[in-house]
C-alpha cells in the first residue's frame, strides 16, 4: 500500500466512526475491494453500555429539568420528582435495543399489544421496533403491570430510549 492509499483509509475510517457516532450505532463493517488482490476490511465498534450511558438520558435530563424547577415549588416528594426526570432511570424501564420506529399494534387497525394497566407475563410482546424493514418484538423482560407507555405508535426511537415502564 502507498503512503496515499494510507491517508485516504485512515480518512475513511474516521469517516465511518463519525457514521457510527452519528447515528448512535454499535457496530459498522465494511469491506472496500480496490482491485483483484487488493481490499480493504474495517470493523469499527463501540461497547453497548456506553452508547446506553451517553445519548439515552441527555436528552431526557434537558427536557424534564424546566419540569424539575417547577415541581420544587409545589413540594413534590423527591420520589416523585426523579421518577419524573428520567424514566430511563426507572428500574422497570423497558429500553428500545436499536434504532426504528415504533408500533404498538401487530397491523393497522389491530388492537395493541398493552395497555396502560394492564398486565403483563414475562416473554409477552410489549410493541415492535421495526428496523430496516424487519419487525423486531420487543418483549417483557418480567411479569408485571404496564404504569406507562413512553412512546406513540409510529414514533422513531434510539438505541436506549425508555419505550414502557412495568411494575
Amino acid at each position: 500500500m502507498t503512503e496515499k492509499t494510507t491517508d485516504a483509509d485512515v480518512a475513511f475510517i474516521k469517516a465511518l466512526a463519525e457514521l457510527l457516532r452519528e447515528n448512535d450505532l454499535t457496530e459498522l463493517e465494511v469491506k472496500r475491494e480496490f482491485g483483484e488482490d487488493d481490499s480493504l476490511n474495517v470493523r469499527v465498534s463501540r461497547a453497548a453500555p456506553a452508547a446506553v450511558a451517553a445519548p439515552a438520558p441527555a436528552p431526557v435530563a434537558h427536557a424534564a429539568a424546566p419540569a424539575a424547577v417547577a415541581a420544587a415549588p409545589s413540594a413534590a416528594p423527591a420520589e416523585a420528582a426523579a421518577a419524573s426526570e428520567d424514566p430511563a432511570s426507572h428500574p422497570g424501564a423497558v429500553t428500545s435495543p436499536m434504532v426504528g420506529t415504533v408500533y404498538l399494534q401487530p397491523e393497522p387497525g389491530a388492537p395493541a399489544f398493552i395497555k396502560v394497566g394492564g398486565t403483563v407475563a414475562e416473554g409477552d410482546t410489549l410493541l415492535i421496533v421495526e428496523a430496516m424493514k424487519t419487525m423486531n418484538h420487543i418483549h417483557a423482560p418480567a411479569a408485571g403491570t404496564v404504569k406507562r407507555i413512553l412512546v406513540d405508535d409510529g414514533a422513531a426511537v434510539e438505541f436506549g430510549s425508555p419505550l414502557v415502564i412495568l411494575e
